[in-house]
């Protein structure tokens, strides 16, 4: 019943008292006293004109005051800022940002925190915070008579709802008139908001020492965790630390943190809400001895999404922050063991639903010396022989050749371009499984300019890639790297080949659908790609045979590249200097494989099986296939002056000891076509040659394997030991 209605009930048994033979009518009260709920006693004091009505009016009218200047309370701002967050797929905190002036304070309610540091917080704070209307009377004449009566203040008379009015206004606790205020705002946030929204403002703006404010805060830099499960001593730090934040902090003055804690303990027991043996064991817990930092997990990703949308304040994504923590420990051992100021990135994405797992942009953020800070994921670079996948796929689907298709691997001119190998070796008719599996550079710029340049590219932009061209147009060089991708781009292209060739946008926001990417290359031309790349020599330790993947490393050794996938999932993995200077001796195979292969391990502990093969994949050998597909033939093949059948050598026979006359060495050869081109020890000693009949500088003493290959790509290979002369 509100005070104004208890009084006109008592004046109602006053009137009763004084006069219970007189009747009077409510609408005979109504005419003398002008209306309202007042009526009554207005009646009585001007009949009767007691000491006690006089009290009564007074005391109703000074109500009606109070409610009156309770009511025009100006309130503070209750919506303050709190710490945008980046969030996991299970919501576990990622990263948080702090607010305005580097103070951390995290959005919380009520329901997010350990329901015994709340039980705790009431009986140390505010025993009858659920019942009171913001001010506690009682509390307030225990802490005046305590302070009477020794002279000091030894209790507080606060509530926790007058505390949450001083920090909101950032109001004084000792002056009268600081403590006048927080009554009047207290009583007002009593009549404005529940009780539970009360409680989520204090467990939001308390303070907890240095920067922190609210319990999330405090729980992240005291234990490392949510508050949603706190132990006992924990609990109890926590609702110690209000009452003097920079005197209890644990890490400054553990003596005082802990009196205090246990303090909190004592009085919980005597209220009930903990046991004498649970409030024992508390008191002996550690303090913790150093603020931990919060959470950094995927912090290009943040930076990367609050600058989409600034004015977001919480960023659910599809990363799981235990895999992400993992990787990331991995990237940064692996990026330290490759070689100082050398950076790292990292992808791992479902190629089914395109969702990201794990986006890495650096081994450390915080690490000035290897540019942390540059996210590696997004950066614009060479891939190296990475796209030469799709150079493949593009050409199966084209019909120019299959996987046992016979390509020629020597050297060739392209308008002046002429392509080499890594190693500086040509190795004649090669199987196309081959060639990709060594990754070859000969075969695939001949297929690029079988296929044209801008076939290419348009392959590349249909799987959802940004291709940036360094010359504005695209020539053969875009199939061993020259173009600029990202991480992300790359990942995007081979999540495209392991979903059989078409597939989803890859994304790392959660809730939203992803884009469809439009088909690339068939299903059969991407299982094609599968099964020749699981056959790529693997690291040392590696299980072989079970995951296609592919190797890069990008002129002058600026960028190793490492991108494979099994059923499910696709990881690609980068490493080099975030400035782009070269490290020499960086291959893609020797420190991006390994990490590539530890990922996937870490991710989980079997793979998943690759789709079976398409019923139109033809699984035939090279002489089961029909002849246009046995070997590939350029198109200015036809130009060539044509042999009988593929060349044969006819001297010197195999195994041959071979005496030099005058430094020289002779071939005859039989059959094939003009021209001849000759390689010793895969590296081309003579070109265009257009005689059966040969003579060649020597290799040098000592065994040679000579090969020699004719116009159509038909190779004869022969070695011999050749005797050093005097």
């Amino acid at each position: 019943m509100s005070r104004t209605g208890w009084l006109c009930k008592l004046g109602a048994l006053l009137q009763r008292r004084e006069r219970p033979d007189t009747a009077v009518s409510g609408r005979d009260l109504t005419e003398r006293s002008g209306g309202g709920a007042l009526r009554p006693l207005f009646w009585m004091a001007a009949r009767f004109r007691t000491p006690l009505l006089v009290l009564l009016i007074a005391s109703v009218l000074a109500g009606k005051a109070l409610d009156q200047w309770v009511d025009a309370t100006v309130l503070p701002q209750t919506l303050a800022e709190t710490s945008v967050e980046v969030r996991d797929r299970n919501g576990r905190l990622l990263r948080a940002y702090p607010v305005g002036n580097g103070i951390w304070r995290m959005a919380v309610r009520v329901e997010e925190v350990d329901a015994t540091y709340l039980n705790m917080l009431r009986a140390y704070e505010d025993k009858r915070f659920d019942t009171h209307s913001g001010v506690d009377v009682l509390a307030m004449l225990r802490a005046v008579g305590q302070a009477v009566l020794n002279g000091r203040t030894v209790s507080g008379g606060s509530t926790l709802t007058m505390q949450v009015a001083r920090l909101l206004e950032d109001g004084s606790t000792g002056r009268w008139a600081g403590k006048l205020r927080q009554i009047r705002v207290a009583l007002a946030l009593e009549r404005k908001l529940s009780k539970q929204e009360i409680l989520n403002l204090y467990l939001t703006h308390a303070p907890f020492g240095g920067n922190l404010e609210g319990v999330r805060a405090a729980s992240f830099a005291w234990f490392g965790k949510e508050p949603r499960r706190l132990t006992v001593a924990e609990a109890a730090l926590l609702v110690a630390l209000p009452q003097s934040p920079e005197n209890r902090r644990p890490d400054r003055s553990v003596g005082a943190a802990r009196v205090a804690r246990e303090r909190v303990l004592q009085r919980s027991r005597e209220a009930g809400a903990l046991t004498s043996e649970v409030a024992q064991q508390a008191a002996q817990a550690r303090l913790p001895k150093v603020r931990r930092a919060f959470p950094l997990l995927a912090p290009h990703v943040g930076d990367q999404l609050r600058s989409a949308a600034p004015a977001t304040a919480r960023f659910d994504t599809t990363l799981d922050a235990a895999l992400q923590e993992k990787l990331q420990a991995v990237l940064l051992r692996r990026a330290k063991a490759a070689g100082p100021q050398l950076s790292a990135a990292m992808i791992v994405a479902d190629h089914q639903s395109g969702e990201i797992l794990a986006r890495i942009g650096a081994p450390d953020y915080t690490d000035t010396v290897r540019r942390g800070f540059v996210d590696m994921v997004s950066a614009v670079r060479s891939p190296g022989s990475t796209l030469k996948p799709l150079v493949y796929g593009l050409a199966f689907d084209e019909g120019l050749v299959h996987p046992d298709t016979l390509i020629r691997d020597a050297p060739v001119s392209f308008g002046g371009y002429a392509p080499q190998n890594f190693d500086g070796a040509f190795r004649g008719d090669v199987r196309v499984r081959d060639a990709l599996q060594m990754s070859l550079n000969t075969p695939v710029v001949t297929l690029t300019e079988a296929l044209g340049p801008s076939r290419l590219m348009a392959g590349m932009r249909q799987a959802g890639m940004r291709p940036q061209l360094p010359g504005g147009k695209a020539g053969l060089a875009v199939s061993l790297g020259g173009v600029g991708v990202s991480l992300q781009d790359l990942v995007q292209l081979y999540a495209v080949l392991a979903a059989g060739g078409t597939g989803v946008q890859l994304t790392v926001e959660a809730g939203g659908e992803s884009a469809v990417i439009p088909r690339v290359i068939s299903p059969v031309a991407a299982w094609y790609l599968g099964d020749i790349l699981r056959d790529v020599p693997v690291p040392r330790g590696a299980r072989a045979g079970v995951l296609p993947f592919k190797t890069g490393t990008s002129y002058g050794y600026r960028d190793a590249w490492a991108v494979g996938w099994d059923g499910q999932h696709v990881i690609g993995v980068w490493l080099g200097r975030a400035d782009g200077t070269p490290v020499p001796g960086v291959f893609g195979a020797e420190v991006a494989a390994p990490v590539l292969f530890e990922a996937f391990a870490a991710l989980k502990s079997d793979l998943t099986p690759l789709a079976p093969p398409p019923p139109n994949a033809l699984v035939l050998t090279t002489a089961e296939l029909p002849q246009p597909l046995r070997q590939f033939r350029a198109r200015n093949d036809v130009f060539s002056d044509v042999g009988e059948g593929a060349p044969e050598v006819v001297f010197p026979p195999t195994r041959a000891r071979l005496a030099l006359v005058e430094g020289r060495l002779s071939l005859k050869l039989r059959g094939g076509r003009l021209p001849f081109t000759v390689l010793a020890n895969g590296v081309p000693v003579a070109r265009g040659l257009r005689s059966r009949d040969l003579d060649l500088p020597s290799p040098g003493p000592g065994h040679a394997t000579l090969v020699v290959i004719d116009a159509d790509g038909q190779s004869a290979r022969v070695t011999v030991e050749i005797e050093e002369t005097g």
